[in-house]
């Protein structure tokens, strides 16, 4: 058997997370510390984004999530949001041959709603590409909200309820999960968010409920493999309890 798909089986059970997200933070402070303009810190960003794909796939972690681009980044200044744009672009168009051959899976998840049809195309393109491969799935949160992907998601079931199609008292937790963009892409098991800020920022906010938190003080373009190897650590360390108890106090009620 492949050894890497062996590592991705036992994940969970050595304690190595399964599901990785990260909020890529810090790109323009990066930037401004060097005095280079902010472009330069999303072009660096990107390079770390490379580098921690072939870390997480190395390292067995079965999905990895990036905050690519929030359904409020738009309101950026409009040269801004034109350089994230082509950086995207480039990223797929260079990289995505290479995360084929490296048979990762891409997902993209968010609204499409309203996309230039050259990068909705790209982004259709890299989830064909890649459909059927077995390894590393990459998550990419692109026009992605979290309050946003809830409220259609019970938009939704409230539309198949009017329809008739499912019982208003069947809708429960896994209804909702199943009506979200990730609808078959486990829970995170871990968030990592980088440049020191504690917070989620409507990322994954219904899938982080049991979570664990990691937050970084380095900047994303300087993240690297020990970077996430030092927050897989922390992770490490953690009792994940889920709400009850841990099962060495389960007997105490500790």
């Amino acid at each position: 058997m492949n050894p890497v798909s062996d590592k991705r089986e036992m994940s969970s059970s050595i304690g190595l997370p399964r599901h990785v997200g990260i909020i890529m933070d810090g790109n323009g402070r990066w930037a401004s510390a060097r005095s280079l303009p902010r472009f330069e810190g999303h072009r660096r960003g990107v390079e770390a984004v490379r580098r921690t794909v072939r870390a997480a796939n190395d390292l067995g972690i079965a999905y990895l999530s990036i905050y690519a681009f929030s359904s409020e980044n738009w309101s950026r200044p409009p040269d801004e949001v034109s350089d994230l744009m082509g950086l995207l672009k480039r990223f797929i168009r260079n990289d995505l041959a290479d995360l084929h051959k490296q048979n990762v899976r891409v997902r993209v998840i968010g609204s499409r709603e309203g996309l230039a049809s050259d990068l909705s195309s790209l982004l259709d393109e890299a989830e064909e590409l890649t459909r059927d491969n077995t390894g590393l799935t990459l998550v990419i949160a692109f026009n992605y909200g979290g309050r946003q992907e809830i409220a259609e998601a019970a938009k939704q079931l409230a539309l198949r309820a009017m329809r008739g199609e499912i019982d208003p008292e069947a809708i429960d937790p896994a209804a909702i999960s199943a009506s979200l963009y990730t609808a078959e892409i486990p829970d995170p098991d871990l968030i990592i968010r980088t440049s020191g800020e504690q917070r989620l920022s409507n990322f994954l906010m219904w899938q982080c409920a049991y979570a664990e938190l990691v937050f970084l003080p380095i900047h994303w373009p300087d993240f690297d493999r020990a970077a996430l190897e030092s927050a897989l650590a922390q992770y490490g360390s953690r009792e994940r309890r889920f709400g009850g108890l841990a099962p060495r106090n389960a007997m105490t009620g500790s």
